[in-house]
């Protein structure tokens, strides 16, 4: 089963994800290896976004940048690769072809790898990180 599309409005994947057997680690985990390898590979200015409480589609997003559209690519398929490879999870992902940006559905985790230009003009940080979690106390951004 493959993603339908992403929505660029919220850069969360939008249509049927295939169901995800229990796993032998947390969100967390996956998380901190899903930030190991893009860092890695050498990825720019990672942002690490908590959804728990927004969202039920995962816990977290990953946001990073490569410099080019080869480097976009090459960071989300050594992250597909790592992921089958270490965690036996099977990550499906869109944009690889263009190397624009690419989203990686991790279950748990989204990871969005951008082109600079690409990553300034759809600005995922900051529709995500302007809006308090409501898990967050009064006052919390």
């Amino acid at each position: 089963m493959v993603l339908t599309h992403s929505d660029p409005a919220t850069g969360l994947p939008v249509g049927p994800r295939p169901a995800q057997a229990a796993a032998d680690y947390t969100a967390t985990e996956l998380l901190a290896r899903v930030i190991a390898s893009i860092e890695d590979d050498k990825a720019e200015d990672v942002v690490q976004i908590d959804l728990r409480g927004r969202s039920s589609i995962a816990d977290f997003m990953v946001i990073c940048s490569g410099r080019s559209s080869r480097q976009v690519a090459a960071i989300a398929d050594k992250l597909i690769d790592r992921m089958k490879a270490e965690l036996g999870l099977v990550c499906r992902s869109e944009g690889k072809e263009q190397g624009d940006w690419v989203l990686i559905d991790a279950g748990e985790v989204i990871v969005h790898v951008f082109r600079p230009e690409v990553r300034e003009f759809y600005q995922l940080e900051k529709l995500w990180l302007g809006v308090p979690s409501p898990m967050a106390g009064p006052g919390a951004a």
